[in-house]
């Protein structure tokens, strides 16, 4: 199932802050509307923000009523820094900005064959993505034995990748591949993607399932109860820190505790060689009424000072393994990384 979907002269995608008690789709016939979507988490994940961002690009380019090649490349550069403003934490919008906004920049000829370009682009963008997260589901399920119980953050399934999934995807494949498995669901705290969209997806595929509040991991880790952590990133640095929902980084502390291995999961658009240290991530605040307010209902005084980061760092040295489209990389992660990088350049 796609969350995402290029309709020639629109984008619809999945209302993911109605899940999981409607399924509805947002039109989305402007820029504007799609960054808002962005922004209030109707489409969230990195991959799939990748695809938002590359699908936004071609649709600014159709609508536009620009004359002239030199005005739809100016116009086209806004709706890029307007896009790059939704959200600061996701390399993969930057990723497919950047990617959209090379074809406009070296562009020299009509705007009809530029238009033509960025949609083909888009798309391109949103097939990789699709074979990407499988590549990262069938190297990740090789890690998976017979029976075990995988312990998931967040959501890094379809919803957030546009189609399949990243840590989501590696259980699939599990699935797939009938090795009995059974999944811990944290519900993810403040918005609950976690209970609202990874325990919906799971009951999609008829995955084996249980439920649990963020502050259990713990305990049911201390109990025997959980074989391997597997997550989804936003970013990871050249040093393989990893930017994950918030949460993510206390997860890696308990099962480095009890021995227990802690997998990320991402394609490799997600891997920001710009960066070497997790302390260099822009870490985004989300509004303070996500603490205040549960689900709708006041949960606390309003005057309360919150801090609420969307996401947390986990350091290198928690990670037992990095699952990519590449293959499974092992420490040390900074010779890892560069070897790959060096392999997906010759490609």
């Amino acid at each position: 199932m796609k969350c995402i979907k290029w309709k020639g002269n629109h984008i619809e995608i999945i209302d993911q802050t109605k899940l999981p008690g409607l399924l509805e789709w947002i039109e989305c016939n402007d820029v504007k509307t799609l960054g808002e979507a962005i922004k209030r988490l109707s489409v969230r994940g990195a991959p799939a923000l990748g695809i938002a961002a590359g699908m936004g690009m071609a649709l600014a380019s159709i609508l536009s009523e620009a004359k002239c090649l030199d005005d739809l490349k100016k116009e086209l550069s806004s709706v890029r820094d307007y896009i790059a403003g939704t959200r600061p934490t996701a390399v993969n919008l930057f990723w497919a900005l950047d990617r959209m906004m090379e074809i406009v920049n070296e562009h020299e000829g009509d705007i009809e064959s530029l238009r033509n370009k960025l949609e083909a682009e888009a798309l391109k963008i949103d097939r990789e993505n699709k074979e990407m997260c499988m590549s990262v589901g069938d190297h990740g399920a090789e890690l998976v034995k017979e029976g075990w119980n995988i312990l998931t953050h967040c959501n890094a399934g379809f919803l957030a990748t546009g189609d399949y999934g990243t840590a989501i995807g590696v259980i699939r494949s599990a699935h797939k591949q009938k090795k009995n498995i059974h999944v811990y669901v944290d519900e993810t705290r403040p918005l609950l993607q976690g209970s609202r969209l990874t325990a919906w997806e799971l009951k999609q595929d008829k995955i084996p399932y249980t439920l649990i509040a963020d502050n259990m991991a713990g305990y049911l880790m201390k109990q025997g109860k959980i074989d391997m952590v597997v997550v989804g990133a936003d970013r990871i640095t050249a040093e393989g820190d990893v930017a994950n929902k918030i949460g993510t980084y206390s997860l890696a502390v308990l099962a480095n505790y009890h021995g227990i291995p802690f997998y990320p999961a991402a394609p490799f658009s997600t891997i920001d060689m710009s960066i070497k240290s997790g302390n260099d991530i822009v870490i985004e605040e989300r509004n303070h009424k996500e603490l205040v307010y549960f689900q709708g209902i006041q949960s606390a005084p309003l005057d309360s000072d919150v801090y609420n980061p969307a996401f947390d760092v986990t350091p290198h040295n928690l990670v037992t393994a990095i699952i990519t489209e590449k293959g499974v990389l092992y420490p040390p992660f900074d010779k890892a990384l560069e070897e790959m990088m060096g392999e997906n350049q010759g490609l």
